[in-house]
């Protein structure tokens, strides 16, 4: 699985989207610049010029019409996908931690840092999906997170919630009507950060990645836990690969704890397990320093990491990959 390494960032990696087709990936970093890419063959096709702070998520809507970046210098961007231009910009009083897109691309969610006096808060803006639209000036809807700040948030199925992953190691869930909080679970160790959240194909659950070294899949409806992934190292990110039942976790040792261990003790790999089973099944090495992020092809034909390194590098599944079977499933595929 020969990588294709992707040079345009010149710091770390914050998040990494593809876009509904699979054929785009969109990547954000500390460089205040968010860039677009071909998935086939890795060329840079674009960037994204008017944040004034480091970028911290990228997300694009179902039909690759509407981009939405969030940001250190306190807005939340939208741009025309294909031209660049940037359509909208809101200004909140901190930080803008996850943007994600409603899966109709009617909705925008914004997560806010809370700092200087100011409360974490989550706003929920309607959009219109057309580069020529007035788009609303104030959000149709704020959370407030009271007891720990939100860090991750995203939509399930059918719009119906909001999830969003805290500070705490909490995860919490929200009527996306009305605001209103319905579930509170301590799914990680308490105050490991939750960093990453992400769905599987159809809403239904998703995935979480803690600082506490653990990923745990999670059902949407009630927050049940489903299965949990041990790993030996911080995780930051993790996604749910579509057509092989794997996860793909993303990790490592934060850049200061590293100096007092070799380079093959920071663990900088993709990890990739099985989703039912919960073993850990192969491993991907190349980054020099954490992955912050790795995202997969919607159709399951590969996936890109991002590091603290200022890479992204995108990997094609090869044929072994898809031929990989435990016994058991090999006798399920035989029946």
């Amino acid at each position: 699985m020969r990588p294709i390494l992707l040079q345009g960032h010149e710091r770390s990696l914050t998040q990494i989207k593809f876009s509904h087709d699979g054929d785009l990936i969109f990547s954000t970093a500390k460089d205040q610049v968010a860039c677009v890419w071909f998935y086939a063959n890795g060329e840079r096709l674009g960037t994204y010029h008017g944040h004034q702070g480091a970028l911290w998520t990228v997300d694009v809507d179902a039909t690759t019409t509407l981009l939405a970046t969030g940001a250190a210098d306190n807005t939340a961007r939208l741009w025309d996908v294909k031209s660049g231009k940037c359509l909208k910009t809101w200004e909140f009083p901190t930080a803008v931690k996850r943007v994600e897109f409603s899966d109709d691309g009617t909705q925008l969610l914004a997560v806010t840092e809370k700092r200087m006096g100011y409360l974490g808060t989550i706003a929920v803006f309607d959009i219109k999906v057309d580069v020529e639209a007035e788009q609303s000036d104030t959000p149709r809807m704020t959370i407030t997170c009271e007891e720990s700040k939100a860090t991750v948030a995203g939509w399930s199925y059918l719009g119906k919630y909001i999830i969003a992953g805290h500070e705490d190691g909490s995860i919490s869930q929200y009527d996306s009507k009305t605001g209103e909080q319905l579930l509170n679970v301590l799914v990680h160790e308490s105050d490991m950060q939750v960093n990453d959240l992400q769905w599987a194909p159809d809403r239904t659950y998703f995935i979480s990645a803690s600082k506490d070294k653990t990923a745990k899949l999670i059902s949407a409806r009630d927050l049940q836990i489903l299965k949990t992934y041990p790993t030996d190292t911080p995780l930051n990110s993790a996604c749910i690969t579509p057509k092989k039942d794997f996860v793909i976790l993303g990790g490592g040792q934060a850049a200061m704890d590293v100096t007092t261990t070799s380079s093959r003790q920071g663990k900088f790999e993709a990890r990739f397990y099985h989703k039912v089973f919960e073993d850990e099944i192969g491993r991907v090495r190349g980054h020099f320093g954490p992955l912050n992020t790795v995202a997969v092809h919607p159709k399951g034909q590969g996936y890109a990491s991002g590091g603290e390194d200022g890479y992204v590098r995108v990997h094609h599944f090869d044929k072994p990959y898809f031929d990989f079977m435990y016994e058991v499933e090999r006798e399920h595929a035989r029946r």
